[in-house]
């Protein structure tokens, strides 16, 4: 179950890398390397941090096999097909979803303690997207005023932590955190929900 959630997060997430760099008009090797970057940069710096090597995609080359040809059939599918609006949203807010409680679960089965799997959830979630945004020349989401993006990913962590110490029986804990992740990434995008803004007076 949990490869087939890893699989699945990999190709979402290469499909947001894929449409953002075609939104900055990359050619086919740009939307490779950025759709690739997207899928494998937070597991990869979760896996460092974590000190497992050797990390998750050269042990299995099947998740960069996944994330290209997910890239490339964006590639296609947009050439034929007009992109719905928000699309790059949604596909982001299932990969944040997916890789969240996978890193999760990966730091769980590390025996981390629950402070670890929680931050630990949060970078995988939200570091490829990160990078993504920084190569593509765009304020990272992670960032943007007001974004439930990070916070997103930490109460569905929190709440797949909480639910697996109750000792709840899979796969409910795994799908109930993803579905509060996507659930308030979309919200905040559909409805412009956010955290509060300090207004600090400007020097």
């Amino acid at each position: 179950m949990h490869y087939v959630i890893d699989l699945v997060g990999v190709a979402v997430f290469a499909v947001s890398g894929a449409l953002s760099a075609g939104r900055k008009r990359m050619d086919l090797l740009g939307v490779a390397v950025i759709a690739v970057v997207t899928a494998i940069g937070g597991g990869t710096i979760r896996d460092l941090l974590l000190d497992q090597h050797p990390v998750f995609w050269i042990r299995d080359p099947t998740y960069v096999v996944v994330t290209i040809c997910a890239g490339l059939a964006t590639t296609v599918w947009v050439r034929f097909l007009p992109v719905p609006r928000h699309a790059l949203m949604i596909a982001d807010a299932l990969g944040l979803a997916l890789f969240s409680v996978s890193g999760a679960q990966i730091a769980e089965r590390a025996d981390q303690p629950g402070i670890v799997v929680v931050v630990m959830a949060v970078i995988t979630g939200v570091a490829g997207g990160v990078v993504r945004d920084v190569l593509c020349n765009d304020i990272p989401l992670i960032f943007r005023k007001g974004s439930l993006y990070a916070t997103a990913a930490l109460a569905g962590a929190v709440l797949y932590l909480v639910l697996e110490r109750l000792s709840v029986p899979a796969p409910v804990p795994a799908f109930a955190g993803m579905a509060v992740i996507a659930g308030l990434r979309l919200v905040s995008v559909y409805w412009g929900v956010a955290l509060p803004v300090p207004d600090l007076p400007q020097e």
